[in-house]
């Protein structure tokens, strides 16, 4: 399937380790969310610094794991906004153990290119 960026993602090819009490691995997360991008730029959310939290939790009654991603976006004018949330929440459920997941768009703090990683700046050519 391609990404936004028309990339060939390999849905397969994600790694399904677990922690010792059956819950996802945080780190598979992050390589999901490091798969989802916003169509008008060359970089991932994670290393464009738009991902502030991700955090695993139980579900109450054996239910699995539930993970709730804060992220942001470039602008608060963005259209894609609702596609891009959608698309890493799409990725975050592929993971094993994951139940359910919740990525809200949020606005505070809001977003500045030094949120941006090492390897993004340098994909855009910021440094």
């Amino acid at each position: 399937m391609p990404d936004a960026i028309g990339e060939q993602v390999l849905e397969a090819a994600i790694k399904s380790s677990t922690l010792t009490d059956g819950a996802p691995d945080p780190e598979t997360i992050w390589d999901q969310l490091r798969k989802v991008f916003d169509p008008e730029i060359p970089v991932n959310i994670v290393d464009l610094g738009l991902v502030y939290s991700m955090d695993v939790g139980k579900l109450p009654d054996n239910g699995g794991f539930k993970v709730d991603v804060a992220m942001t976006l470039t602008a608060p004018g963005c259209g894609m906004g609702p596609a891009i949330a959608e698309d890493a929440k799409s990725k975050i459920m592929l993971v094993p153990g994951v139940a359910l997941a919740d990525v809200r768009v949020v606005w505070d703090p809001p977003w500045t290119q030094s949120m941006i990683s090492e390897e993004g700046k340098m994909k855009l050519g910021l440094i």
